[in-house]
């Protein structure tokens, strides 16, 4: 049923886009497989390894491979009573450890991501306590990905019980924070605005602004 739905809108993009970048987010070896045959350029393993077939699949298409950490407490997106001796320690450790399976199993060196998985296999202090050391996953070397966008923990942070849309004020700071410290790609639901943030971060640091007209002329 997964695969019946995801590898068509793959093959179909890939036909009506083909410099798109897709990536397929499934814990699933059989449909990576399907979908990196119909197009696919990344596999996003939001499973931590369920699957020990799936980096190999990468490996044999020569896709990009997402490493995320779950925590290994199922359900995965809503545990109960999560605990951590240190939360960033332990995810570090876990990543490393699934680097070093990906690239055991084929997968390039230049095609792997990091994700430290914020609500997943966490409670909102954990995810803080994740977020606010992203630079010590951007120290690992590896390319990070920050995947916070509308998430629960900053409901929970702001006290916010309405929509999902009204995180975006706290989603856009993580961002910005983030990008500062060198995370290398952010999953977005508000793209418009993400790519203000990043535009802005940019600029701040590279002190080249998209315009210079004001006292110029």
């Amino acid at each position: 049923e997964e695969a019946h739905s995801v590898v068509p809108f793959v093959s179909a993009n890939r036909a009506a886009y083909p410099a798109l970048v897709m990536c397929v987010d499934t814990w699933r070896a059989s449909v990576a497989d399907a979908a990196c045959e119909a197009g696919a350029d990344l596999i996003n393993d939001a499973w931590a390894g369920h699957d020990p077939e799936l980096s190999a699949v990468a490996g044999a298409h020569g896709v990009g491979y997402l490493c995320a950490h779950t925590g290994g407490h199922p359900p995965r997106t809503d545990p109960h009573r999560v605990r951590y001796d240190d939360v960033v320690a332990e995810t570090l450790a876990d990543l490393n450890r699934q680097v070093d399976a990906a690239l055991a199993a084929g997968v390039r060196e230049d095609g792997l991501l990091i994700d430290a998985g914020q609500d997943f296999g966490k409670n909102t202090y954990h995810s803080l306590q994740i977020t606010g050391q992203m630079s010590a996953l951007v120290e690992t070397g590896w390319p990070v990905l920050l995947a916070v966008s509308n998430k629960k923990f900053i409901a929970e942070t702001l006290g916010l019980d309405g929509r999902k849309s009204d995180r975006i004020i706290g989603t856009l700071a993580i961002t910005a924070i983030a990008a500062w410290e060198g995370v290398r790609m952010v999953r977005a639901h508000d793209v418009a605005q993400t790519r203000q943030v990043l535009d802005m971060v940019a600029g701040l640091r590279t002190g080249i602004p998209a315009l210079a007209r004001r006292a110029l002329a």
